[in-house]
């Protein structure tokens, strides 16, 4: 696990220049680093540098940038190929000098080319310079764990694993994207391939990137939709067959990813995700696996008791903390300088939390992330599928109350909330994304409109009739896959867990796993109204029932409450009308009048959707940010 940045360019960027480029990411790979320049034709550059994180190959043999035997080939790299070793074995003509990773990846480009990737089954983001072709790859993996950014103007591409690197880098202004905002405010994150800057973009994932001479060309490897259709031609129609492949294909991904050179442990709620990816860890180790979990003094949103319980029965080594509101709140002014750019998804601090006290014991930690979107897990998906069954009664209830008579009354603001919700449900492309209506509205007038101000993003994502899936239960999950896993998931545990130099795996996410869950019925995942059901069937096989069944609690982190207490005179400062009007980004008047009104009222309520403290939240968070990078600019 580590950090990488370079650029190829005729820009004159120094070794120095590179170097504190690189640096900005010491969290990310405390153990070593390094950076190079190389020559290209026509007056062209390539650097190369990394930061890195020993886990594979501790000796200096896996120091990067790393070069093929023949000097053709140079990459740096961040992440880890699980089938590393398989792969070495298809590779013995090479003259390998060290047991990483890293050297597989030279390896195999050189003997399968480009197509080498189809081939790796792990998680990473590689910069590969190839000095016969003139070319520079980037390269992302499938799900899009690792995470990959990229400056391209005026010919010149700058890359980097953070935005830091690209923020230090010579000749960058800095211009905020706007377009970006006001869905960033709705969705709490930034989804590839936009960034919160101008000619700043994500890779997105499963996507190579071919940049020669100011010229580049994109290549998806690996697509949710397109995987998922093939996939489908070749369903298990067999429950217990299905079962079966899945718990042998867990069993392998989980011992795959327990190889490493450092110590490895895993995270553990008490969920069915968590819980049985540690079972199977425990069946493969050959002593007590070191588990973590977080508890909260609060006995009703306390579930660290019930992680207790299955580390009981496992046998792990276990290790809790106990936290209260203030050990969160602490965290809060750390957020811009981790998530460097605008991240509100406020279950960031916990998993801040828990990454810093496993790094206290080991280097490597596995997680159950990917279980909910791949597995029907989440609570929306119960409500997807009641929306489907109410859509055409919706549909009626929106025409009649649209009609001139029933329109002038304003109707559709006199429904319930559920029924509006409903009602107003109508864009056929975003049909699984219904929500309260007035945060859309919100979230647009938010943002600074009127001439010169390009064109918003719609703040929903318009690519549903793209899965070509009339289930609007499973259509919802693969746009989860394209967007909220990648976007937000992933892009949460990376940093929380970088923060602290922890490589985080994530054993669901495995290119096996992923592409069998595809050929699995959905009738298997979404059984009679049981979310997750073939999943909680393999979790029954190692834990008791009774220690996993129960209703899920949960913590929120209480933005409201924060929001209208001890961050209060900083929100009003945020929102005060003429800081907003030099800043020239959101509506000063509008905005400054909502933070005020919020400021007031609070959270009105679930039975009215008037619940903005997510809203504002996002609104604080992107301050703060601009506070910390952009504040001399005002």
């Amino acid at each position: 696990m580590c950090g990488i940045c370079g650029y190829i360019s005729k820009r004159n960027i120094t070794l120095e220049q590179l170097t504190a480029m690189n640096d900005t990411m010491y969290h990310r790979g405390p153990d070593d680093s390094g950076a190079e320049i190389y020559e290209m034709s026509e007056g062209w550059q390539v650097g190369f540098a990394q930061r890195r994180l020993s886990i594979m190959d501790l000796s200096a043999l896996g120091h990067q940038p790393m070069h093929s035997a023949d000097q053709r080939v140079s990459v740096v790299y961040n992440g880890e190929i699980y089938n590393f070793q398989e792969l070495k074995e298809e590779l013995a003509d090479y003259p390998f000098r060290s047991n990483c990773d890293t050297e597989v990846i030279i390896a195999a480009y050189l003997k399968w080319g480009i197509q080498c990737v189809e081939r790796f089954n792990g998680m990473f983001a590689i910069a590969l310079y190839d000095r016969e072709t003139q070319e520079v790859c980037l390269i992302r993996d499938r799900i899009g764990k690792k995470p990959l950014y990229y400056w391209y103007e005026d010919g010149n591409l700058v890359f980097a694993s953070e935005l830091k690197p690209i923020m230090e880098c010579p000749g960058f202004t800095g211009q905020i994207e706007g377009r970006v905002l006001s869905r960033y405010l709705f969705q709490q994150y930034i989804n590839a391939p936009e960034s919160i800057y101008e000619h700043v973009y994500k890779v997105e994932p499963g996507t190579v990137l071919r940049f020669s001479k100011g010229n580049f060309r994109f290549w998806k490897y690996w697509d949710v939709k397109q995987v998922y259709a093939e996939a489908q031609r070749r369903r298990i129609q067999d429950y217990g067959e299905a079962k079966e492949q899945l718990k042998e294909a867990l069993k392998k991904s989980v011992k795959s990813r327990m190889i490493a050179d450092v110590p490895l442990g895993s995270f553990l709620s008490g969920g069915y995700d968590s819980s049985l990816i540690t079972a199977i860890a425990q069946e493969c180790a050959d002593s007590p696996v070191k588990t973590f979990s977080i508890g909260f003094h609060e006995e009703k949103y306390n579930e660290a008791k019930y992680a207790r319980a299955v580390a009981d029965h496992l046998g792990t080594r276990h290790t809790e903390l106990y936290i209260d509101e203030r050990d969160m709140f602490d965290l809060v002014e750390s957020i811009p300088k981790y998530y460097d750019e605008p991240f509100a998804d406020s279950s960031e601090i916990a998993t801040m939390m828990v990454s810093k006290l496993a790094r206290e014991q080991v280097t490597v930690a596995l997680s159950g992330d990917g279980g909910d979107e791949f597995f029907c897990g989440y609570n929306i998906y119960e409500n997807v599928a009641q929306a489907q069954k109410l859509d055409r009664l919706g549909g009626m209830v929106y025409g009649l109350c649209h009609m001139p008579v029933l329109k002038q009354m304003h109707m559709m603001e006199k429904l319930p909330f559920k029924v509006r919700v409903i009602a107003g449900n109508r864009e056929k492309e975003s049909k699984t994304q219904f929500g309260a209506g007035n945060y859309l509205t919100r979230a647009k007038a938010m943002v600074k409109a009127g001439e010169g101000v390009r064109e918003p993003l719609p703040i929903h994502y318009l690519t549903e009739s793209s899965y070509h899936v009339n289930d609007w239960q499973i259509r919802r999950m693969l746009l989860d896959m394209d967007t909220y896993l990648p976007g937000d998931i992933l892009c949460k545990v990376d940093r929380a867990s970088m923060k602290y130099s922890l490589e985080t795996r994530c054993p669901i996410l495995d290119t096996d796993v992923m592409e069998l869950s595809y050929r699995i019925p959905h009738g298997f995942k979404y059984a009679g109204g049981d979310k997750k059901h073939i999943l909680k069937d393999i979790a029954y096989d190692y834990i008791p029932k009774e220690l996993l069944e129960r209703p899920k609690v949960g913590f929120g982190v209480p933005l409201d409450k924060w929001l209208r207490g001890p961050l209060k005179e900083q929100l009003l400062d945020y929102g005060s009308y003429d800081f907003l009007k030099r800043q020239n980004i959101f509506d000063a008047a509008y905005v400054s009048n909502m933070i005020g009104e919020y400021i007031k009222t609070g959270d009105a309520g679930p039975a009215t959707g008037a619940n903005y403290s997510k809203l504002t939240w996002s609104f604080f968070v992107f301050q703060q940010w601009y506070q910390t990078y952009h504040a001399g600019k005002i």
